[in-house]
């Protein structure tokens, strides 16, 4: 096909590359959050004060958590939209590549 580029596409530009974790990776990191977890609710546990203190200690881990499970999500979100409106962009752009010819001439 004349003035394709790489990989036949119009605009020479290649898929991006989609990089997926490994399922040792995705265990790790399970195992990881595991432990901490569970070493912060054992400290809490033993810890040599008042039943208050501790229960306020174990609500101030389950916030962390939960607030860290949350900004993760939200940056992913991002990030995807981000690839979205980029996908859609380079979409636009492909199709007026492909309907603009440079050779055409408009009758008056």
């Amino acid at each position: 096909m004349p003035g394709a580029g790489r990989r036949g596409h119009p605009t020479g530009m290649a898929n991006p590359v989609r990089h997926h974790n490994t399922a040792a990776f995705h265990a790790q990191a399970y195992i990881s959050f595991a432990v901490a977890l569970a070493a912060m609710g054992i400290g809490i546990a033993y810890l040599h004060v008042d039943a208050w203190i501790r229960a306020f200690l174990a609500l101030s881990l389950l916030y962390v958590v939960t607030s860290s499970l949350t900004l993760a999500k939200v940056i992913r979100d991002r990030q995807e939209e981000e690839q979205v409106v980029t996908r859609v962009d380079a979409a636009r752009l492909d199709k007026l590549l492909a309907e603009h010819d440079p050779f055409r001439v408009d009758a008056p």
